[in-house]
This record gives structure tokens, C-alpha cells and sequence, in this order.
């Protein structure tokens, strides 16, 4: 009981780190950036609102303890941005050889199951983990258009990069991404803080 309880602080205490990942996104406040730990709440906390929308039925406890866990690899890892076309080419050899070191700090039945959960993720096969994307993809976006396109502006982000980073989130709500397009990535386009670029020369 002792080894096991040494093992299961030993990762909590690991996964404190998390906290010291920034992201690329700001708060609503715009005063600053989220880190991973804000960010996975957030999901959860989303997930357990919106699960309703969700195209297929899902375990909310089960999608919700996903999101908690798919950002922990960034501790090792860290954050690569979503158009960062260099980071994305080593992301998967770094976050792969990230999960096997934090994980592994946890008891052998914990580690598997949890490590499982975050494989399910990555591989976004099931309604679970396909749900879990929409949730990782529109928080950002929402999180974007509270600050009045501020970051996409600054970074000259294109339309089609956002479109090709949203194009699977209809696959866990297509509900949920009408309405984000509509209401968070299409206004800022319309305000030109995200480039166009999709529009064809007649």
C-alpha cells in the first residue's frame, strides 16, 4: 500500500508541471496566455455542458478524464503550436517518449489504463475521443473570438490554416462545430482578423 500510494503522489506531484505550460492562446481577459492545466479544466468543464450535442452517445466521466490527461506529455514534450508545421513533424516521437515517462510513474494497472486513455485520444477512433477533439478544438477558437481575433491577427493566421485545424470536429459534434464557425471563426474573417484566403479570383 505504501509503494502504491509513493507511486500515485510521485505523478500528481509530476503533473503539477502541467501548470507551467503555456499555450498560444489568451484568456478572455486578454492579459495573458492559458496554460495546459487551465486549458484541460476548461475542456472538461465544457464537456460536461455539451456532451448533449454530441453526435453519438458518449461517457461523459470517461471523455472528460481524457482531456484531463492529453496535454500531460507536454511537461516533457512541450506545447507545439497547431501551425507550427516544423514542431508537428517530431511531435509524435516527443510525446510518445513523454507519455512513457510520466505514465510510468504510476502503479502497473494505473499506468495502463491511463496511458490507454491517452493512446484512444491520439488515435480519435472512438465516440469518446472524437467528442474530446471538438472539445480541443473549439475551446481555442472561442477563446480566440473573446479576444477579438487578437492572437490570429498578430500572427497573420490564414482562414484555411483554422478550417484545416477544424476539419475534424464535426466528426464529435456537428452541432458544435456549425456553431462554432459561425459564431467564432466566420465574425472574425468578416473583421478581417483572420485572413482569407479561400476566396477565388474570378
Amino acid at each position: 500500500m505504501d509503494e502504491r500510494l509513493k507511486k500515485q503522489f510521485d505523478f500528481i506531484k509530476e503533473i503539477d508541471k502541467e501548470k507551467f505550460i503555456q499555450r498560444q492562446t489568451l484568456l478572455t481577459g486578454g492579459e495573458r496566455k492559458e496554460n495546459d492545466a487551465e486549458h484541460a479544466w476548461h475542456m472538461a468543464l465544457m464537456t460536461v455542458l455539451l456532451s448533449e450535442y454530441a453526435n453519438e452517445k458518449i461517457d461523459v466521466l470517461k471523455t472528460v478524464t481524457m482531456l484531463l490527461l492529453h496535454d500531460i506529455v507536454e511537461i516533457d514534450a512541450g506545447d507545439t503550436y497547431c501551425y507550427d508545421e516544423e514542431g508537428k513533424k517530431t511531435q509524435h516521437e516527443r510525446e510518445q517518449k513523454a507519455a512513457d515517462r510520466i505514465f510510468g510513474l504510476l502503479p502497473d494497472d494505473q499506468c495502463e489504463k491511463l496511458k490507454n486513455l491517452w493512446i484512444e485520444f491520439e488515435n480519435a477512433e472512438t465516440a469518446e475521443a472524437k467528442f474530446a477533439h471538438t472539445m480541443d478544438n473549439v475551446q481555442p477558437v472561442m477563446l480566440n473570438d473573446a479576444t477579438d481575433g487578437k492572437m490570429w491577427a498578430e500572427r497573420k493566421i490564414k482562414l484555411s490554416q483554422v478550417l484545416g485545424r477544424q476539419k475534424n470536429t464535426p466528426k464529435g459534434s456537428e452541432i458544435l462545430a456549425e456553431y462554432s464557425y459561425n459564431n467564432f471563426i466566420k465574425p472574425n474573417v468578416e473583421k478581417g482578423r483572420l485572413i482569407d484566403d479561400t476566396q477565388k479570383d474570378s
